[in-house]
């Protein structure tokens, strides 16, 4: 069974954060509200939408989801 989103994210990590994904995740890691058991793309899109003023674009979700699916098929 794959992990959550959240768990998968935070292989991303870093204390510098060098690029959208790193921000990302350190961000979310933050976050103490993130859904971090939800595998669910609409879950965590709306949560984001309505609470990820880290984020500076959606986009960056869309991509870390899209290989989020791609490393952990299943």
């Amino acid at each position: 069974m794959r992990k959550s989103f959240y768990h998968y994210l935070m292989k991303y990590r870093q204390p510098a954060a060098k690029d959208d994904l790193t921000k990302f995740a350190n961000a979310a890691y933050d976050d103490h509200s993130f859904p971090k058991q939800s595998k669910v793309y609409d879950e965590i899109s709306s949560y984001l939408e309505m609470n990820g003023s880290y984020l500076d674009s959606m986009s960056i979700f869309d991509r870390a989801w899209d290989q989020y699916l791609i490393e952990e098929k299943g």
